[in-house]
């Protein structure tokens, strides 16, 4: 991973509603938008949700509470055979493909495909076998940490490299597991936190509503950033309230380039794109009125005005006393 680039994917997830032609569509509108990825969900729905398992509010506030989630997911997935094509239109479109797996088929499914990321979502990092799996595959891993404390991340993390995949392959991404998110809950300060466990770098999974806090996480050292896109927060499923439009997510590519470009080297100095105003800005010791040639220089006929380039205010003391060698008109530059 580049680290001068933050890393944006587009989480199509299962936006799609279990459409084929719309998760085609998706990829389109992903490139289109300047993402770097388009990141789908991969699942054997039977595999993952027991007929037991209830929805969560947010699913029930989105999808009624007639289905299980179990049904609703089973209405919402693609079918395994469905993501090598995906995965060859991302290549042909020029958009890097990965696909989130949420069980072990799931695991299979994209190992044969190939992904430049394996993508861990926060429900999976309590997942001893499913970790195991995925780390002894010796990919990179992305793993999002929403709802997770800092110790479970590192056990998360311990579990991945001794399973075969090192600290240094593994970029770990804050996230609060709802949806939307509510502002308030989002603590981006604890990106600091993951940082400390000594992994590839940090990133967000963001779930608010907006860009606004996506951007943030940009300014506050972000590598990577996911954000969940529909091409139509009004469709019905789970997820779309809380995503952006294919516009918005032109916008969110947008602001994170320029936020990343805003952030500059660290390095304190002018910048080049300021070099023409320095004399123009700062200021020279002139003549507070005419000096003749032979007079004293003092505080009361000297004075400190625009343009620079002459002699600078911070030598005011070393000039101060000094003799002029010639005539000095009022606002003339002084020199020695």
């Amino acid at each position: 991973m580049n680290n001068d680039k933050v890393i944006i994917i587009a989480e199509a997830g299962v936006n799609h509603n279990g459409d084929i032609d719309m998760a085609r569509r998706m990829v389109h509108e992903a490139r289109a938008a300047g993402a770097d990825y388009v990141k789908f969900q991969t699942a054997v729905p039977e595999l993952v949700i027991s007929t037991y398992a209830p929805k969560a509010e947010y699913q029930k506030e989105t999808t009624g509470t007639e289905q299980s989630q179990l049904e609703m997911c089973r209405s919402i997935h693609l079918p395994l055979d469905a993501y090598k094509g995906l995965a060859e239109l991302c290549y042909k479109e020029g958009i890097g493909f990965m696909s989130t797996p949420f069980d072990l088929v799931s695991v299979d499914c994209l190992a044969e495909i190939g992904m430049d990321y394996w993508k861990i979502p926060s429900g999976e990092i309590t997942n001893l076998p499913y970790l195991r799996k995925i780390g002894a595959l010796g990919g990179k891993i992305i793993m999002s940490t929403g709802m997770a404390t800092l110790a479970e991340v590192d056990t998360a993390v311990n579990i991945l490299e001794k399973a075969g995949t090192p600290r240094s392959d593994i970029w770990l991404l804050h996230c609060t597991t709802q949806y939307p998110a509510p502002y308030e809950s989002v603590n981006l300060r604890a990106m600091d936190a993951l940082a400390s466990l000594g992994c590839a770098g940090v990133g967000y999974s963001d779930h608010t509503v907006g860009t606004d806090i996506a951007v943030a996480a940009v300014a506050r050292g972000a590598q990577i950033i996911e954000k969940h896109f529909t091409l139509d927060r009004n469709l019905p499923g789970p997820d779309h309230r809380a995503s952006l439009e294919p516009a918005q997510l032109a916008e969110l590519v947008a602001a994170v380039r320029r936020t990343e470009a805003a952030l500059g080297n660290g390095v304190k100095e002018a910048a080049e794109a300021e070099l023409p105003n320095i004399d123009i800005a700062r200021k020279s010791i002139v003549a507070a009125r005419e000096i003749a040639r032979g007079e004293t220089f003092t505080p009361e006929n000297l004075a400190c005005k625009r343009p620079g380039g002459g002699i600078s205010p911070m030598r005011w003391d070393e000039i101060i006393g000094k003799t002029a060698t010639r005539d000095f008109r009022a606002d003339e530059l002084i020199d020695l």
